[in-house]
């Protein structure tokens, strides 16, 4: 299989998630991710997968990785990130998520309103 074959696997895996087959857009991405596992778009695909369907470590996992070692500086998979830790009572861990967030796109009040309040 080729970049080209992962490119396709990640389209299907995007179509089923545009037509609401979240746990089928699993097969093509988690494939597409084997193929091109440096590739943060098909992570933050997989990751929003895994975040509908509740997988909040599997979300955690994809989303971790693209901020730890792929793309840093993405806002999106920082405010992912922290919603898939909010879910697992990981507050703390995900508010630090959600001020980076808000800080690199200071425009987006839905960044800005995922930030808790942790002093109350």
């Amino acid at each position: 299989m080729s970049e080209h074959d992962a490119y396709d696997l990640f389209r299907e895996g995007q179509r089923r998630l545009r037509t609401g087959l979240t746990a089928q857009a699993t097969v093509p991405l988690e494939r597409a991710k084997r193929l091109e596992p440096a590739k943060a778009s098909i992570r933050e695909a997989l990751g929003i997968a895994y975040f509908r369907l509740a997988r909040w470590q599997d979300a955690e996992r994809e989303f971790r990785t693209i901020v730890e070692d792929l793309a840093p500086t993405d806002h999106y998979a920082h405010y992912a990130l922290g919603r898939a830790l909010e879910h697992q009572g990981k507050t703390s861990e995900a508010n630090g998520h959600y001020k980076l967030a808000s800080s690199m796109h200071p425009s987006s009040e839905t960044y800005s309103s995922r930030i808790l309040d942790l002093d109350r």
